[in-house]
């Protein structure tokens, strides 16, 4: 396996651009399997996620050819309507193939999703929107059976916010007959994306940006041609990057508003900013303030950027907290940020992080896409040589992480294993 060799306390300098958004792409996607023809995607990030998905579409019939960061997706020939364990149990965002399915075919069997080890993620909420719109669902071998005649437009209310099933819902019910009325959807900006490419493929989607979109069926969509919004985790980190080696950075090609939440802890933590457009310059601060932090959904503070901002904190003058109400057991790069002598103690689902003056180097491993960065973040402030095993799980959301920190001017190498 390869690893990420750094070695640390290097200034960095200069802009680094952000990729397309991960999370914005993989639902897009998999609603290019509501119409036939061939769909465009512009911006797409080389990640391993996104090669993932393109083989699941290509086993559903599709015609999928990546090149220059083009997506282009052929789905004339999609017919078949299983998602196999083989596939599934990779990456959890497969879970997006079923309303689509579902609604093209009107039946499906999906795997149950696997992924990122960061706790329990349950699919009950995917279910009961999908049989909210009248389909019959049988749990047989680890597997979702779905089947439905005809999708009808219904009233459906989640009772928690989750991102997955509000895309899911959307996106079953642009063919049902009649209107749908979604209550307590995630208003990420990652949906908001997906509702501008169905109504681009002909959809009739109003409420966008709110937690009640309403969804008025139409009986067929065609392919579409959208370029895909930029990474707000992947500005975010970078963000991070320049403050926790006290580096005037720029970061370009993102939406700053998409990451206010975290501009505001930033700037409580001691940073300041300029933005001009779509560039957000970081000038940071000497001394790391101490600043609690709670997850929540959009638009307070993203479960995605906890682990990065929490090795930020492991360097303030003082005593902090940090709470993930998103994923409670989201907490495993702990262990590895205290082997590089930060000092963090957990209670259930809260971190208790005492600033220390320095990160020391030592040999680490990724437990999962977010706690990768954040290691890779710890080894950009700590003193001598860290080295991080296990980093295909950061292959999954960043493309050429290594490559653009070192534009910056970092001291980071790709070995491989």
């Amino acid at each position: 396996m390869d690893k990420f060799v750094i070695n640390g306390r290097k200034k960095l300098h200069g802009e680094v651009e952000v990729s397309g958004a991960k999370n914005a792409t993989l639902p897009i996607m998999a609603a290019t399997l509501l119409a036939k023809g061939r769909s465009i995607l512009r911006n797409v990030p080389y990640l391993n996620d996104i090669k993932m998905m393109a083989h699941l579409l290509r086993v559903v019939g599709a015609r999928v050819d990546f090149h220059d960061n083009v997506l282009e997706i052929d789905t004339t020939n999609a017919n078949y309507f299983e998602a196999p364990y083989e596939l599934v149990n990779k990456m959890r965002a497969s879970i997006y193939v079923m309303g689509p399915l579902l609604a093209r075919f009107g039946q499906t069997k999906v795997s149950f999703p696997g992924g990122c080890a960061i706790g329990t993620r349950p699919v009950d909420l995917h279910l009961e929107a999908m049989e909210a719109l009248g389909a019959k669902i049988e749990i047989d071998h680890g597997y979702i059976n779905a089947n439905c005649k005809e999708m009808k437009g219904n009233k459906i209310h989640f009772s928690k916010v989750s991102v997955g099933a509000t895309a899911n819902a959307i996106m079953a019910a642009v063919l049902a007959t009649g209107e749908t009325n979604i209550y307590n959807a995630a208003v990420e900006p990652e949906i908001g994306s997906l509702i501008d490419f169905l109504n681009l493929m002909g959809a009739r989607i109003e409420g966008k940006d709110t937690s009640h979109p309403i969804i008025t069926g139409v009986s067929e969509l065609k392919p579409a041609d959208m370029e895909m919004m930029p990474d707000r985790i992947e500005a975010g980190t970078f963000l991070i990057a320049g403050a926790i080696t006290k580096s005037e950075i720029t970061v370009s090609n993102c939406i700053p508003e998409h990451i206010q939440a975290l501009i505001d802890k930033m700037e409580d933590a001691g940073c300041l900013f300029e933005i001009l457009g779509d560039c957000i310059r970081i000038f940071p601060s000497t001394t790391i303030k101490p600043v609690n932090i709670v997850t929540q959904p959009y638009p307070d503070f993203p479960t995605d950027l906890q682990a990065q901002f929490l090795t930020l904190m492991s360097l303030a003058d003082g005593q902090c907290l940090m709470e993930d109400t998103i994923f409670p057991d989201r907490f495993m790069h702990v262990a590895e940020l205290n082997r590089l002598n930060a000092n963090i103690s957990m209670r259930g689902n809260v971190a208790t992080i005492n600033g220390v003056e320095y990160l020391s180097s030592t040999d680490v491993m990724a437990t999962d896409l977010r706690a990768s960065a954040a290691l890779v973040l710890a080894g950009l402030a700590a003193q001598g040589k860290t080295t991080i095993s296990r980093i295909y799980h950061i292959d999954r959301g960043y493309d050429k992480i290594e490559q653009k920190l070192s534009g910056l001017g970092a001291d980071i190498e790709r070995i491989s294993g």
